[in-house]
């Protein structure tokens, strides 16, 4: 599996362009972050690889496939936000199980919950809480579900929006190296947007920057550590 991008381009009505034939390759199993300022285009990059937005031109890849023009559901590239947006009125593992049914391999009803179980443990979300109302979860416990929900697709190909910025330090350095693990094991290939450089070059495979609507090699703008 990999992610690869060719030749994008976007631009908002009336602005100039956001994204100008732009290129990335993610190869499976590796985790790329996008540093850059609010408002430069990172999240726009992420919504043309879900389908959510119409870039203007360019091929979105994903095991090969190109998917430029397929809907959101049809290219299997999950989409993971700040807010988890789990559903307020069901539990922890229906929330996972949710996605199973709709999946290119569905199971059937029948093994949905233990299927939702498995994940849940994945994640580290401890038995007890498997049936907890979303609202009676930690903002830790609902990040994970949110990911658990997001694996249960089956995804390709995994976007990642700042997942964790609402989280507390010691949760973010806690979640960030077990996603990118769960991500590896699994083979799946994942792009990361965030503010937070340590956090990227810590957890990077690749960094980059987004800088005039291109990509930049993000190790040849950091500062260099204090003598």
């Amino acid at each position: 599996m990999s992610l690869r991008v060719e030749g994008l381009s976007f631009t908002y009505p009336g602005f100039a362009p956001t994204l100008r034939e732009l290129d990335l390759d993610v190869a499976a199993g590796t985790s790329a972050f996008l540093l850059g300022p609010s408002g430069i285009g990172k999240s726009t990059l992420l919504r043309c690889l879900a389908g959510l937005e119409a870039p203007q031109a360019g091929h979105v890849l994903v095991a090969g496939r190109d998917v430029s023009r397929e809907p959101p559901h049809r290219r299997r590239i999950g989409l993971l936000f700040q807010e988890p947006a789990l559903f307020p009125h069901l539990n922890a593992w229906q929330n996972v199980a949710f996605p199973l049914r709709h999946r290119a391999a569905p199971i059937s009803r029948a093994d949905e919950p233990a299927e939702a179980r498995r994940l849940l443990d994945l994640v580290q979300i401890p038995a007890a809480r498997h049936d907890a109302a979303v609202d009676e979860l930690s903002g830790g416990q609902r990040a994970r579900v949110a990911l658990a929900r997001a694996l249960a697709a089956q995804p390709l190909a995994l976007l990642l929006d700042e997942p964790f910025a609402s989280l507390d330090r010691d949760l973010r350095d806690t979640l960030g190296p077990l996603v990118k693990r769960l991500l590896a094991d699994a083979g799946i290939p994942a792009l990361w947007v965030t503010h937070d450089r340590d956090e990227a070059f810590r957890l990077g495979d690749t960094v980059w920057e987004l800088r005039d609507g291109r990509l930049a090699d993000a190790s040849r703008t950091t500062p260099a550590p204090p003598t």
